[in-house]
């Protein structure tokens, strides 16, 4: 069995969740079931996913949550440029949180890959 806390990408993962929480923090009142819980929801996913697929016995069922993890990490990516083009970031921000989900997808990706093997 996996001790996903080992796992450098659970930590960066874990780590975007707690910033995605202060950030959409500030975002409009009337975004609370929308974009807020849709960010946050995408966010925890992927770390969540993560952690569920290290107790998986197979690589295979392990890739399997790797690969949900990813498509949360993707959904997450376009919910920054959405907050970008609704003014709720500013181009700065986006270009950071860009970056970290997007070290976090390559991570996934390799693993992903290395798993298949």
């Amino acid at each position: 069995m996996r001790n996903f806390k080992n796992y450098d990408v659970w930590m960066l993962s874990h780590e975007l969740v707690l910033e995605v929480y202060k950030l959409t923090s500030s975002f409009p009142a009337s975004e609370k079931f929308q974009l807020t819980s849709q960010m946050q929801r995408a966010a925890y996913s992927i770390p969540a996913n993560f952690s569920e697929g290290c107790g998986r016995d197979s690589d295979k069922d392990f890739n399997r949550f790797v690969q949900i993890a990813l498509g949360s990490a993707h959904e997450l990516e376009y919910f920054f440029i959405l907050a970008k083009d609704l003014s709720f970031l500013d181009q700065e921000s986006h270009e950071s949180f860009d970056e970290r989900v997007n070290i976090i997808k390559k991570k996934l990706y390799k693993l992903s890959l290395r798993l298949k093997a």
